[in-house]
């Protein structure tokens, strides 16, 4: 841990694992294990992007969750190499030009999948030996590029019990998906004009979990209602146990 603040109820440790950055929430004073929530960011964000932080205040001090939330590879506060900056210049002047923007972000998710879930499971590993949090249940929320990382690791690690995902399409993520068995809230914005409606609707048929629901909203990619967040509150708490605020 590299520094520790408290505010409304919540305490937010600031941490490194190796080359990792990353957040832990928790709610203030706890003790004891609790279910942990595992939240990715969206492409070109942070672990405290204003989403991420929304989120991971209401499931650690309404819901008694902890929460974890890291910088992806060549995001936030964590070095940026010269391939991945080539390759974000290039897929941006691409994409300004009018090249249809779904194979390019499928490219970008795999250049930054196979170290991001690597990343994850050792922060899940770590995390969980802190008295406060405990070896108990997981969750992940992940959307957007959160969610091009949250599918290859739910495939991956059979800790994570429950997620939320969505705002992507299917493209290069049909084989994990395939592989995903836990239950999903899947969330889609009817009228977003970076995923193609016909992709994501592809992504969810594609998820391998008996128990899923799709939340379609009309709205563009970052136009998703804040009451999804009271329906994820709850969908963790049935799925993971009810956090314990102690």
């Amino acid at each position: 841990m590299t520094s520790e603040t408290s505010t409304d109820g919540l305490t937010e440790q600031s941490f490194t694992l190796g080359e990792i950055t990353g957040v832990l929430f928790t709610p203030r004073g706890a003790t004891g294990p609790r279910p942990l929530i595992l939240m990715g960011h969206g492409g070109g964000q942070h672990k405290k992007a204003p989403g991420v932080l929304a989120g991971a205040h209401r499931f650690a001090a309404e819901g008694g969750f902890a929460v974890a939330a890291i910088d992806a590879p060549n995001h936030g506060d964590r070095p940026k190499d010269e391939r991945f900056v080539r390759f974000a210049g290039d897929m941006r002047a691409r994409m300004a030009a009018g090249e249809d923007p779904a194979g390019l972000v499928a490219a970008m998710h795999d250049l930054l999948a196979g170290r991001a879930v690597a990343d994850w499971q050792a922060v899940l590993t770590a995390v969980q030996e802190l008295g406060h949090v405990g070896s108990g249940p997981a969750g992940y929320w992940g959307v957007s590029m959160g969610c091009g990382i949250g599918v290859p690791l739910l495939a991956a690690d059979s800790r994570i019990r429950a997620a939320v995902l969505g705002l992507l399409g299917v493209r290069g993520l049909a084989a994990p998906a395939a592989r995903v068995t836990v239950p999903v809230r899947f969330l889609l914005q009817w009228d977003d004009t970076r995923v193609p409606r016909d992709q994501a609707l592809a992504l969810f048929d594609a998820l391998g979990s008996a128990d899923k629901t799709l939340h379609a909203n009309p709205g563009d990619h970052g136009g998703v209602p804040a009451f999804e967040t009271d329906d994820a509150l709850r969908f963790f708490a049935r799925h993971l146990g009810q956090g314990h605020v102690s």
